[in-house]
This record gives C-alpha cells, structure tokens and sequence, in this order.
C-alpha cells in the first residue's frame, strides 16, 4: 500500500465508487461478501488498492495545502514542476493563530516585527504524489488557497 487506507467513514461516503470498482475487477456483491468471509487477506488487498487509487485521484488535483499551528503558518501552493512556500512565523506567544483573536491580532499586526514571514520553493522528488501526501499526514490540510495568494500579494516581489 503506497499511501494510508481510507477511514470507515470514508468508505461509507465512497460506497458506490467502490461498488463501481468492485465492477471494473468483475466482482459481484455475492462474489465480495464470499472475499470478505473466505478470503479476508483478498479483501483486505482490494480495500488497500482501492484506497490508493482514491489518494491518486485526490493528489493530482490538490493545488494549495495549509498547515496552521499556534504560532506558525505554512501556506503552500503545489505547482506542476515544484511547490512553493510561504510561511508565517510569529516571535510572541501571547497570540495563537489557531483562533479567530490569534488571527485577528495578525492581520493588525502584520508589519510588526513580531511577525516573520519566509518563502521557499522545492522540487518534487520523483514521486510528486507522495510528496503532497507527506505533507497531509504531518498535518496539512487542502485549500482553495485563499490565505496563500493574500499572503502571496504581501510577500511575492
């Protein structure tokens, strides 16, 4: 299995896309509820590839992570040949980004020198998928990337 399995939950939400895949394998409901029961090592196999198959499709269309912590901000927008960085750091512990007041208070702060902001570009490695996947588990969450492109106005020269 390249990345992780989907949840329960999201099984249930992709329950006729997994039917579907089921199909495409020539496998009818009696066929996969005698997998699930005889075989569970066959099932658990096709759960496996279907699950990577849906990070696959899920991946090539992300464009924009964020990952927001209480004092960190990293905002990235996942270009085809790289992804570029911008990160938002702040050097005072009595705002929290994590919170609506933490956010306020850096919109009225952003010039402050409490505020750090830095960029970066890197190229994915041979594996561009795996690379944004990396990024979601240590947190990252997909975005239009509204808070990137602010941001990319005040930083981006």
């Amino acid at each position: 299995m390249k990345y992780t399995r989907l949840t329960k939950e999201q099984f249930e939400e992709l329950h006729q896309e997994f039917i579907n895949f089921l199909a495409t394998q020539s496998i009818t409901a009696e066929e996969w509820t005698d997998i699930k029961t005889n075989k569970p090592e066959v099932a658990e196999e096709e759960l496996d590839v279907f699950s990577d198959l849906v990070w696959e499709g899920v991946l090539s269309k992300v464009i924009y992570l964020e990952h927001i912590s209480p004092q960190q901000m990293h905002l990235f927008h996942l270009k085809e040949k790289d992804m570029q960085l911008i990160a938002v750091k702040l050097n005072r512990d009595t705002a929290d980004l994590t919170t609506s007041e933490g956010f306020e208070w850096l919109r009225d702060n952003l010039l402050s020198d409490d505020v750090e902001f830095l960029t970066a570009n890197k190229v994915y490695s041979e594996d561009k998928a795996l690379d944004k996947f990396k990024l979601i588990q240590q947190g990252g969450v997909i975005t239009k990337g509204d808070l990137y492109m602010y941001f990319e106005k005040l930083v981006v020269k």
